[in-house]
């Protein structure tokens, strides 16, 4: 039952503003709510659940860091209806200080694509200049094909983020690794406006 919860090549994420605690939900195209997701503050190693309700029932996806407090942090996303891993992202700690750059390992730690912010400039201008004012884009590839956008709404008070898989049509990405770089998306930006 779960899959069908990944399914879809439109989804959006909204990060709930002026909680306690990072609150996500997901919905698919017609608005409706498919995942929702609460990060508990303040940890040093990053555990996210991810449900298929709001009442925290069912269980579909945990997003869990390998290492405490680490500057190119791997995260596993694993299906926890199943137990298996779907797959890794990778922070490139380094690059990412100018211009936000992951890599997307398959369930058994093989490169097989990238996750990036849409251009170097508009990087350097959302940092240093605009930050807020200047949503962020972000491009996934598997290999050489370009297979979704994760556009963020411009929006002083409530983070949006928009996720395209359309482009996919060989679904080559496991919509799981897709929904799940968007929450981590949200949750550090989350973090840095908070800092």
């Amino acid at each position: 039952m779960s899959s069908l919860l990944f399914q879809h090549d439109h989804y959006l994420l909204k990060r709930q503003v002026l909680a306690l605690t990072g609150k996500f939900r997901v919905y698919d195209p017609q608005e409706n709510l498919l995942l929702f997701s609460e990060q508990k503050m303040f940890r040093l190693r990053e555990d996210i659940r991810v449900y298929a309700d709001e009442d925290k029932t069912r269980e579909v996806m945990m997003i869990k860091a390998r290492q405490i407090i680490d500057f190119s942090a791997a995260y596993d996303v694993i299906d926890t209806a199943t137990g298996q891993k779907a797959g890794v992202l990778r922070r490139k700690g380094w690059r990412s200080l100018l211009r936000d750059e992951w890599e997307i390992l398959d369930a058994n730690d093989q490169l097989i694509g990238r996750l990036f912010e849409d251009s170097m400039n508009r990087a350097l201008l959302r940092r240093f200049i605009l930050g807020t004012f200047l949503p962020q884009n972000y491009d996934i590839t598997i290999g050489t094909q370009r297979v979704a956008d994760l556009r963020q709404r411009f929006n002083l008070f409530a983070y949006r983020l928009d996720m395209d898989f359309s482009m996919d049509t060989g679904h080559v990405l496991d919509r799981r690794l897709g929904i799940a770089a968007g929450i981590l998306l949200a949750a550090i930006e989350g973090k840095q406006r908070s800092e």
